[in-house]
C-alpha cells in the first residue's frame, strides 16, 4: 500500500508541475482579514502516509488546469485538511487530473487555513481522534468565514474570466473534501449573484461548521458522498435533508465502509465507487458534454440513448462495417428505366440525413442514398462493393472523413483517411463508375466528442483529397470554401450543431453537386 501511495504522490507532483497552465491570486493585495499575517506558505510530504500537505496559506490562489478537450464545464476543487492545511495532492492534483480526463477544467483553490498547521495546536490530534468537534470548531471559528470568502471569490473569478478560461459562465461547480466540503456547502448557502456555484459536490464533508442557516430555492444542485464508518462526515444526511426541504435537487450516496479522506484512492472498499457514481451524476446533469451537445441530447429520452448505445456496441462486434444496413434495400432497388443513369451518394450522417432534411431533392430522381451515421472511411471501404459497385451506378458521390477526424473508430492518420477515399475512387473507376469527390464540411468542434479542434485537420485532409482528385480525373466539389465561417467551422445558420447541415446548408450543397453530377453524366 505504501508503494501505491508513493506512486500516487509522484503522479501528483508530475501533474501539478507539468499540466498547470496558470496560477492566479484571488485578491489584488493582501486578502481581507489577513493583513497582519506574517508567516510563509509551505508544502511538505507527510512521512506517515505520503500526503502532500500545504500549510500556512495566507495568499489564496487558484491553480488552473485546462482540460485537453474541454466541454465548457469548470470545477473549483477544494482539498480538505481540517482548516489546518490542505491535502493538495490526493484531494487536489489527483482530482484535477480526473476532471480533465472528462473534459472539465479544474481550478484548485488554496484557501486560507490556520497558521502552523496541526502542530501549532498540540491538542488537535487528540481532539481529532476523540472526535471532540466542539473544541475543534471553537479553534477553527475565526478561519472558516475567511476560507468561505475565498471560495466565493474563486467562483467570482471563474465567472468573470469565463471567456479567457474557455468555460461556460453558467456551468461552474465546486467539489470539496472534508473541510473543503464544509467550505463549498457554506458557499452554497451564503452566496450572492456573482458567487453562486452552479452545482456542488461535498465529499465526506464535515457539516458541523457549515455556515448559513437556510437553503434558498435557487441553491445549486448537490451531490453528496461519504462512508458510513466515517464519524466526521456523519452530518451529511442533515445537509441532504436541508436541500430536500428547500425543494432543491440533491443526491446522497452512503457507502458501507471507506473511512475518511480517501479521495480517489483505491482501497478495495465500497467507497471506491463514489467517483463512478459522481461521473454518472455529472452525466445526468449534462455536465460531461458541451452545451451544444447537451441540447441535442435533451431531445431524446436517456433510455432511448442508452438503447442506441447498446445496439451500436452489439453491431460493432457483429457487423462492424454495417453490411446489413442497406442489404434489403439493395435487393429491392427497382431496375433503371431506359436512359436512366443512377447516382449513389456514399457517406456518413451528413449524407444519410440529406434524404430526411430535404426529401424533395431526391424525389423522382435515380439517386440512391447510402450514407450511414457515424461511419468512418474504413467502414465505408468495406461496404463499398455491395452499397455502390453492385448497384451499377453511372456516378458515385463520395463524401467522407469527418468521423475519422473525430476518431469514431479509433485514432487514424489523415494519410490513411485519404488513402481509404482513394481506394473507393479506384474501385469505382475500375468498374466504369464516374467519381465525384467532395470536401469534408467545415467543423470547429464535435458535439459528441468535444475539444478535438478539427478545423485545421479538415483543411489538411481536404487538400489531400483535392490533390488526388485533380491527378486522377475525379470531379472535385469544394463544399468547405462555400460554407465555412471565420473560425473554419459551420455557421449556425447552416448547421444547428456545427456539423450536420440544416435545410439552408443542404440547399447550398445541392446547387454545387447538381453541377458536378451534370458534368459527370456528359
Amino acid at each position: 500500500m505504501k508503494k501505491i501511495l508513493l506512486f500516487s504522490v509522484l503522479l501528483s507532483a508530475i501533474f501539478s508541475s507539468s499540466n498547470a497552465q496558470q496560477i492566479v491570486r484571488l485578491y489584488p493585495g493582501v486578502a481581507p482579514g489577513s493583513e497582519n499575517w506574517k508567516y510563509s506558505e509551505r508544502t511538505d510530504t507527510m512521512p506517515q502516509d505520503h500526503v502532500i500537505w500545504t500549510s500556512n496559506v495566507k495568499d489564496p490562489t487558484l491553480t488552473i488546469f485546462k482540460a485537453p478537450r474541454p466541454n465548457g464545464v469548470a470545477m473549483i476543487v477544494c482539498p480538505g485538511g481540517a482548516f489546518r492545511g490542505l491535502a493538495i495532492g490526493h484531494e487536489g492534483y489527483d482530482v484535477a487530473a480526473w476532471l480533465n480526463e472528462r473534459g472539465i477544467t479544474a481550478l484548485i483553490l488554496k484557501y486560507r487555513v490556520l497558521n502552523g498547521g496541526a502542530e501549532a495546536d498540540p491538542g488537535f490530534m487528540h481532539d481529532f481522534q476523540t472526535l471532540n468537534f466542539a473544541r475543534i470548531d471553537s479553534v477553527n471559528m475565526p478561519i472558516v468565514p475567511l476560507a468561505v470568502a475565498d471560495g466565493k471569490e474563486a467562483v467570482r473569478y471563474a465567472r468573470s474570466h469565463a471567456a479567457e478560461l474557455g468555460i461556460d459562465a453558467d456551468r461552474i461547480g465546486m467539489i470539496g473534501f472534508s473541510a473543503g466540503g464544509t467550505l463549498i456547502a457554506s458557499v452554497a448557502q451564503t452566496y450572492d449573484a456573482e458567487s453562486r456555484p452552479d452545482f456542488i459536490a461535498p465529499i465526506y464533508a464535515y457539516a458541523g461548521a457549515v455556515l448559513g442557516g437556510a437553503v434558498r430555492a435557487h441553491a445549486p444542485p448537490m451531490f453528496l458522498a461519504y462512508a458510513a464508518d466515517d464519524a466526521i462526515a456523519a452530518g451529511n444526511p442533515d445537509l441532504y435533508r436541508k436541500w430536500q426541504a428547500a425543494g432543491v435537487a440533491a443526491e446522497m450516496h452512503v457507502y458501507a465502509s471507506g473511512g475518511h479522506g480517501f479521495g480517489l484512492r483505491t482501497q478495495g472498499l465500497p467507497s471506491d465507487m463514489w467517483a463512478k457514481d459522481f461521473e454518472s451524476w455529472l452525466w445526468m446533469q449534462n455536465l460531461t458534454t458541451t452545451k451544444q451537445n447537451a441540447v441535442l441530447r435533451s431531445r431524446f429520452e436517456r433510455a432511448q440513448i442508452a438503447g442506441w448505445k447498446e445496439q451500436g456496441e452489439k453491431r460493432m462486434q457483429e457487423d462492424w462495417p454495417w453490411l446489413g444496413r442497406y442489404a434489403a434495400d439493395n435487393r429491392a432497388l427497382p431496375k433503371l428505366k431506359a436512359g436512366e443513369k443512377r447516382v449513389v451518394f456514399m457517406g456518413n450522417s451528413i449524407t444519410e440525413f440529406w434524404s430526411t432534411t430535404d426529401s424533395a431533392y431526391f424525389a423522382g430522381k435515380p439517386y440512391v442514398n447510402r450514407g450511414i451515421s457515424g461511419q468512418t472511411t474504413p467502414q465505408m471501404l468495406l461496404r463499398f462493393r455491395q452499397d455502390v459497385i453492385d448497384l451499377k451506378p453511372a456516378v458515385v458521390v463520395i463524401k467522407a472523413g469527418i468521423n475519422d477526424i473525430a476518431e469514431n473508430t479509433g485514432p487514424i492518420s489523415l494519410e490513411a483517411v485519404a488513402g481509404n477515399i482513394a481506394s473507393m475512387a479506384e474501385l469505382a473507376k475500375a468498374h466504369g463508375i464516374r467519381v465525384i469527390l467532395c470536401s469534408v464540411l467545415p467543423a470547429y468542434d464535435f458535439p459528441w466528442n468535444p475539444g478535438m479542434k478539427p478545423a485545421d485537420k479538415v483543411i489538411q485532409l481536404n487538400a489531400m483529397i483535392k490533390k488526388y482528385a485533380q491527378k486522377n480525373d475525379c470531379i472535385w466539389v469544394d463544399y468547405h470554401s462555400a460554407m465555412k465561417d471565420a473560425r473554419n467551422g459551420l455557421p449556425v445558420e447552416l448547421a444547428d450543431d456545427g456539423v450536420h447541415p440544416s435545410l439552408a446548408g443542404y440547399k447550398i450543397m445541392e446547387k454545387m453537386i447538381d453541377k458536378a453530377i451534370a458534368e459527370a453524366l456528359k
